[in-house]
């Protein structure tokens, strides 16, 4: 079974790379928005979208070929998800995205299900909420790992204000059939969201450009530029029911930095800092733009401070013994600190 899924994933990734790169150079497109129209073909029962006498009828008809290589509808949800994330992986390289744009990989949102199919074992039903979802791959992966661990219904709101990575959610949602509700705005003004099981994001890190629409936020600077990723953490808190909990990817330097007292203070009155686990540095290719997984629990709800706040870094995943000793360690934590709290 396990190789007929990877050979399924590699079927789909050749057809939908080959009629990328096929619309890409007929029509002058960046990779990723050829993907896109691909993708949107696809979904409207292969049918090629012709506009201004382009694609041509041969490559229209070329496209259709590749495109009956393939039935996704037959498909796992997972091994469309990975077909899709081989796409994106190429279009980093081939379009040069920026790295904010990048998707998160899926070593690191395994992990962060992991975490989450034991904080969320007793519920049927858990509503998602991502503020910077991009092409969606973090959300997605972790939707699917807890509706397969948990046998649970699982429902995801990703919203961001690029529209190309925007689409791409959408194709890969609606291949996949999930119950995803994506909406194109920035994050940072009101959102029509409340009360969600979890917020879960790979913040953008930097500064916030447009600061009158931040005065309303109590981790705004004082003066000059906001950082996002602090104004998204706190936008994602005020949207999680009380008791809730909020999982972030932030740099691992997040406290260290002069700004981060009024985060710290904004923490102190609405949040509990749960954990805070640094990914393994080999991800990184600069020391500085090293990772961690944030841990956040609402005020509310009856929810106080862990005894023990689980505090580390990941050893390499090459070092397999050190890792899964490593994750015994934070699974027990769950069970005996987080868990117990709750």
């Amino acid at each position: 079974m396990r190789i007929l899924a990877k050979k399924d994933t590699e079927t789909l990734f050749k057809v939908l790379d080959q009629s990328t790169e096929l619309l890409q150079t007929a029509l002058n497109l960046s990779y990723l928005d050829a993907f896109i129209e691909n993708g949107n073909n696809m979904l409207d029962n292969n049918d090629v979208h012709v506009e201004n006498g382009q694609p041509d009828a041969a490559l229209a008809q070329q496209l259709k070929d590749l495109y009956a290589q393939v039935d996704y509808h037959n498909m796992a949800a997972e091994d469309i998800r990975k077909a899709i994330q081989m796409i994106l992986i190429k279009a980093i390289t081939k379009d040069q995205i920026q790295a904010n744009h990048q998707l998160t990989p899926d070593t690191i949102a395994f992990i962060i299900g992991y975490l989450l199919t034991r904080i969320f074992k007793s519920q049927s039903k858990i509503t998602i909420l991502d503020l910077a979802v991009g092409s969606g791959n973090l959300l997605m992966a972790v939707m699917h790992q807890l509706a397969t661990e948990l046998h649970a219904e699982v429902q995801g709101v990703g919203i961001d204000n690029d529209d190309s990575l925007l689409s791409i959610a959408g194709i890969s949602a609606e291949m996949q059939k999930l119950p995803v509700e994506l909406v194109h705005q920035d994050s940072i003004n009101n959102i029509l969201v409340n009360n969600v099981d979890l917020v879960l994001a790979d913040l953008p890190v930097g500064y916030y450009p447009i600061d009158e629409n931040v005065t309303s936020y109590e981790t705004h600077a004082e003066s000059g530029h906001s950082f996002a990723h602090h104004l998204l953490i706190e936008q994602g808190m005020n949207h999680v029911k009380p008791g809730g909990f909020g999982v972030f990817l932030v740099p691992s330097n997040l406290f260290q930095t002069e700004e981060s007292k009024t985060l710290l203070k904004w923490m102190q009155d609405h949040a509990y800092l749960q954990g805070m686990l640094n990914l393994p540095r080999e991800l990184f290719s600069n020391p500085n733009a090293q990772k961690a997984i944030m841990i956040l629990q609402r005020h509310g709800n009856g929810v106080k401070q862990v005894n023990k706040i689980m505090i580390g870094e990941f050893p390499s995943f090459k070092d397999q013994a050190a890792f899964q000793k490593f994750i015994a360690e934070i699974v027990d934590w769950e069970q005996k600190d987080l868990l117990a709290n709750s």
